[in-house]
This record gives C-alpha cells, structure tokens and sequence, in this order.
C-alpha cells in the first residue's frame, strides 16, 4: 500500500540579544564556563521577578516579518508547569493563549509555501549533561529568549522538510536576529511525521522527533521514520504516538517516551508580567529595519547569477550583503557580480572554505578595483583569483587589489608595442621556426606553444590573449 507522509516542524530560534529574557545577564554563553552567564532570577532565587527584555520583543517582530507573518498587537506571558532539573523555577515563561507573532509563510526555492501557524516567545530551559551515574546541570542557557515556530502540516517529503529548515535559517540570519550556530543549538528542529493510505482524509497517528540541530539530520529522520512507519503500517499494526531521539551515527530513531495522552502543563497566566501592548505605528517602524531577505536577492540577482551558484551563496548573509552592495555602487555590475559570485563559489566548494573565512570580507570598493583590473586586462583569470584570496590574508590588511597585485607581480603588459618587442625577440629564437612553419601549414595548435614561450620571455607578465592576436597576425 502506498502512504502519503505528512510533516509538521517546531523550531526553536535562540535571539542574539545581548542579555537574557528576563535578566540582564549576558545572552551569549558560547564556550563559557557551565553556571557562568547566571543571576538569581535565572536560577529563581525567592523573590526575584523577571524583568522582559525589550530588545527581544523588537528581534519577534522582525523574525515575524521575515516570514511573512502578521504581528499581534496585544500578547501575554504564561507560565508552563513541569519539574526538570534544568528548570529551577519549576515552570517555563511562555505564550501559549497569546502569541506575539500569528499565521504566515515561509516560501521555498521550489516555490512551494510552508504555512506558518504562529510563533511564540518563551525562556528556555538549561542543559543537562548525562554520565554513567549522575548528571549536570548547566542553567547558562535558562531564559536565553526563543521564538518557537510551528508550521502547519503543509510538508510532505523529507527533501522539503530540508528545505524548509534551510530556509527557515536563512530568513532568522538574514533578518540578524540569532546567531545561527548549529552547532550551538542556536536553531533546534522537532519533527512531526505521521503515514496515511493514499486517500485517506484523516492523518495518520504520528510520532515527534526531538532536538535534530542539521538539514541533514532532518531530512535523514523524516526518511528513516517514512520506513519504518511504513514497516509498521504493512504488518497491520498501530504506529504508536510517541516522541523519538535521533542516533546520527547509525542513523535511526529510538523510543523516548510515549504521548498517548494529553501532558497537563497546568498554564496559567504569568503574573509578574503584564500583557505587551503595541501600536501599530511600533510594529510598522520596527518592521521596517527588516533588511533584504533571500527571495529579495533571488530577484535581484537570478538573471545575474546562475541559480545553483546564487542558492550556494545565499548560505551566507554577510556575503550576499556585500554584493548587494556591490551592485548599487557599481554601474557594470553586471561583469561585476557574475566575476565576484563566481570567485566566491569556488573558494567556498572548491577549496572547501567554512563559513568563518567570510568573517571579514574585503571592502566593496577592493572588490570593485579587482573587477576593473579583470575587466581592464591587468590581470588573468588565474591572477584575479590569486589576488582575491589575498584581500583575505591578514598580511595584505589595508592594502587594495592593485597593490596587492604590484607586489605579487601580477599585473599583466597589456603596452601593444612592448608585447611585439617581446613576440618578434621569440620568433627570431631557432627552437621556434619549426612551431612557426607548422602554423603556417595550418596547425593551430602549436600557437599554444608560442605564447607559452613569450610568457616565458615576458615572466608571465604578458597578456595571453593580446600575444595571441600579435602572433596570428605576425605570422599570417
């Protein structure tokens, strides 16, 4: 029998604001001491009262713009019960009755619209670290702020699930409202698959997997719960509702605990803190401050460049920024961009860069004086890339792309009149006549053969293109 998946994602968006939530503790605790980034409010000593951070409110309406969703003018806190060590309060600040962001969209490179339901502020929780026979608690994470973004069930594969939650990073780190660490945690991801027959018009019983932190691992649990749901499913048995952990190295998901009923978190409405009323003119002026998300530089650059290079590049905000910048500036941006995009595309795949080597990108204008130098034949193809990588070398810092090329000496002899100088000293050599008569004879290949001997002559610095034409009418 044949079964349709059907997906719904939690994620969970860590705010780089630079203090908590609720305390003005620092937000960031990024290879910090355990227990380090703490005050009493976050380890809930009595009497302590939550104080709500402004900036985090500011960062919720522009993750909510960035996927189109509308923004509540009134929202309130609600505190959720439960008991974990890693949550000394004894309850987590959450909106459950009143989001501050409502129903929207998150649209895929395919074009297909992944609904949005809402998307919720809340505190989160610490981490534990488990041994053999004890465990840590580490409260530097307690009240880090978060928005929680449920998607409706509009998913239904795994390769869009991955898509979406690709997407999904991009839009919070182009709109600079979290980190985007994977690593960190700074975006979790709970999956939601359920099976049901091929048109059936009720959804299948579904189980939810916890805290993946990769695309990859993703799009690799949506895939393995599909077959073994399906395993299921063809024996005649019930698939049970339940949450899974995911094992990335063999690649499967493992019973948690079951769900088969309802937890009863007891909400009630949080009462150190009072509901967040704001004004339309607050919301449209902070919605304004959101900067070009990626369907923005689709537009802009997708008859520029191509889209298998532009969808690569759009993993990086900071560098895509740059370009846009480079194309405002620029008249020929056209030559431009395309030379640029295609020069970061091969640094990043080819020599297999990370992400950190675009910490500190060259200037706009650096990069604009090495596409006039490419444009204006100063420089090979070879020596861009060359002095390209150099803007990066911390060596090179303040230097510009000419100067960087002086000193390499890699600025080519484009002076026509020099280049026949260096042309008729190599014909006149013995070891070329044979080259020369074959070319007259009509073998174009031995051309190759003379303008590596005037490079020779001219140490590399005479331009291959100009030689070439020198030659052919030299020899003609």
């Amino acid at each position: 029998m044949k079964y349709i998946p059907t997906i719904g994602i939690e994620c969970h968006v860590q705010l780089c604001t630079k203090t908590k939530l609720f305390s003005e503790v620092n937000n960031d605790a990024r290879g910090k001491e355990p227990n380090s980034c703490v005050s009493p409010v976050d380890y809930s000593l009595p009497g302590m009262l939550p104080r709500l951070n402004g900036e985090a409110i500011r960062m919720a309406i522009l993750a909510g713009r960035a996927m189109n969703c509308e923004i509540n003018p009134r929202s309130r806190f609600d505190r959720k019960h439960y008991f974990y060590p890693d949550s000394p309060k004894g309850y987590q600040i959450t909106q459950f009755y009143e989001p501050i962001i409502g129903a929207g969209y998150v649209e895929l490179p395919s074009g297909t619209r992944i609904r949005i339901e809402h998307a919720h502020l809340e505190g989160d929780a610490g981490k534990l670290t488990h041994f053999d026979s004890y465990s840590l608690v580490d409260l530097n994470r307690v009240d880090t702020p978060l928005i929680e973004i449920v998607s409706m069930p509009d998913i239904h594969s795994a390769s869009d699930a991955h898509d979406y939650c690709k997407e999904l990073w991009r839009l919070m780190c182009f709109a600079e409202v979290t980190y985007g660490d994977l690593y960190n945690g700074n975006m979790r991801f709970d999956v939601n698959v359920s099976l049901a027959p091929e048109g059936s018009d009720k959804l299948g019983t579904r189980t939810e997997v916890k805290n993946l932190n990769s695309f990859k691992s993703v799009e690799r649990a949506v895939e393995y719960e599909i077959k073994r749901q399906s395993k299921i499913l063809d024996a005649g048995e019930k698939v049970i509702q339940e949450t899974r952990g995911w094992n990335d190295a063999k690649g499967e998901t493992t019973s948690q605990r079951s769900k088969e009923e309802a937890k009863d978190y007891r909400y009630m409405p949080e009462p150190d803190l009072p509901p967040i009323n704001l004004s339309d003119e607050f919301i449209e002026a902070e919605s304004a401050k959101l900067p070009l998300m990626p369907t923005d530089y689709r537009q802009i650059f997708g008859d520029i460049i191509p889209n298998d290079t532009l969808e690569v590049l759009l993993d990086y905000p900071t560098l895509m920024k740059k370009l846009g910048q480079i194309e405002h500036e620029y008249t020929k941006k056209q030559s431009a961009i395309t030379l640029i995009a295609n020069l970061f595309a091969s640094v990043l795949l080819a020599e297999e860069k990370s992400a950190e080597y675009l910490n500190d990108l060259p200037s706009a204008k650096d990069l604009i004086e090495l596409v006039e130098m490419n444009n204006n034949r100063e420089l090979s193809s070879t020596a861009t890339k060359e002095v390209f990588l150099r803007l990066f070398d911390p060596q090179m810092k303040g230097r510009g792309a000419k100067q960087i090329a002086k000193e390499l000496g890699l600025i080519q002899e484009n002076d026509l009149e020099a280049l026949e100088k260096i042309v008729d000293t190599v014909l006149t050599k013995p070891e070329t006549k044979k080259a020369q008569d074959d070319f007259r004879a009509g073998q174009e290949k031995v051309l190759g053969f003379l303008v590596g001997q005037v490079m020779k002559e001219s140490h590399g610095k005479a331009n291959p293109s100009a030689v070439q034409d020198i030659l052919r009418k030299k020899l003609s």
